[in-house]
């Protein structure tokens, strides 16, 4: 029994990119898949951060790379997928939760800020994933998983430029399904629910919404980042290879009620 699930869910051998690795639900997610066995090659901005983090996933006794960038900046998306493979080969799983939330009021969104949102949130993934695909053709497989939200699903106030990028990530996550598939490349993505993270700071500031927030959900609660740590280790591995095209909420059954 142990073997079987170790063959389904472990990942020994396997190397996963994952970028917003420097904080929040990236950062959380490269360490658990880690602890499952892979190794991880870190994307952030924050050269700081990142080399903490690379810190902590080898005390797990596995491979880890810092690499520092800002994948807003479209140049730096090829140099990130070129030098992902150079430590311990072409990666196989991409987690793509880069992320940002400029929480302006409908009337204050500028072209500006609507363009930094949605390019980031929904360029950035695909085009990362177009400059890995070739290298998980060559393994026979891979596994992409990219960060929806509550907003892939429902609008929320002062969030119209995210709520239009997450709900494009459902979207882009079936057409890299449609794409990529038939080729052994499973692409889905994770909705989460009001987890702690720099994102979500504003929410977790204000008690009343906390609360509010938390009252919402089926089980009563909000989010705590090892609530992620099942689905992100199921969608990584080869317990996932027949699922692909999926938005997978981990909401505590917010979007249920």
């Amino acid at each position: 029994m142990f073997s079987m699930v170790d063959d389904l869910f472990g990942l020994d051998g396997r190397v996963a990119i994952v970028s917003g690795a420097s904080s929040g639900i990236g950062r959380h997610m490269a360490m658990t898949l880690a602890g499952a066995g892979a190794d991880v090659v870190l994307v952030g901005r924050d050269e700081g951060r990142l080399e903490e983090v690379c810190d902590e996933v080898m005390s797990f006794d596995g491979g880890a790379l810092a690499l520092p960038a800002d994948l807003q900046d479209a140049a730096e998306i090829g140099r990130v997928a070129k030098a992902a493979s150079v430590p311990f080969g072409a990666p196989d799983i991409l987690v793509n939760a880069a992320g940002i939330n400029l929480r302006e009021a409908a009337g204050d969104v500028t072209p500006e800020s609507w363009d930094a949102t949605l390019n980031i949130n929904l360029k950035v993934p695909f085009f990362l994933a177009q400059e890995l695909v070739p290298g998980m053709v060559g393994k026979g497989y891979g596994n992409i998983i990219n960060i929806a939200s509550l907003q892939t699903y429902r609008a929320f106030a002062d969030s119209l430029p995210y709520g239009a990028s997450k709900g494009g990530v459902a979207q882009l996550t079936r057409a890299m399904a449609e794409a990529w598939s038939d080729q052994g490349i499973v692409a889905n993505a994770i909705a989460p629910g009001f987890f702690p993270t720099e994102l979500t700071k504003p929410v977790y500031d204000d008690p009343d919404k906390l609360a509010r927030n938390a009252a919402m959900t089926a089980v009563g609660r909000n989010g705590e980042l090892e609530d992620l740590d099942g689905a992100t280790i199921f969608l990584a591995s080869r317990a996932a290879a027949y699922v692909t095209g999926q938005v997978l909420a981990v909401d505590g059954g917010f979007t249920a009620k």
